[in-house]
């Protein structure tokens, strides 16, 4: 799988207002268990993939890593962003199985 075909397909979601952009935001959806997937960056602190991996193993939301924050910035259209949620069953289905 591409970068530019997850990052285009990432923007799809965005447009359809199905993303969630920033850690506290994200944390929220995933403890209402709306969230269905979660991105997290690789360069993001050691900190925040603890904070953020612990969360979704606790209320099993399946956590995916991508390459950098600039990336998943540039994919929903903003500047670097470390996480987003996707909100949707749909868009997650088909993310994970381009992450993999």
């Amino acid at each position: 799988m591409t970068q530019e075909q997850w990052q285009s397909f990432l923007g799809l979601a965005n447009r359809a207002r199905k993303v969630i952009s920033g850690e506290e935001l994200v944390i929220n959806e995933v403890r209402k268990n709306k969230a269905k997937l979660v991105l997290v960056s690789a360069d993001a602190s050691a900190n925040t993939i603890k904070k953020i991996s612990d969360k979704c193993l606790f209320y099993k939301v399946p956590l995916k890593q991508v390459p950098d924050r600039y990336a998943l910035g540039q994919a929903i259209g903003k500047d670097a962003r470390v996480v987003v949620a996707i909100v949707d069953e749909g868009f997650s289905k088909k993310m994970m199985t381009m992450l993999d």
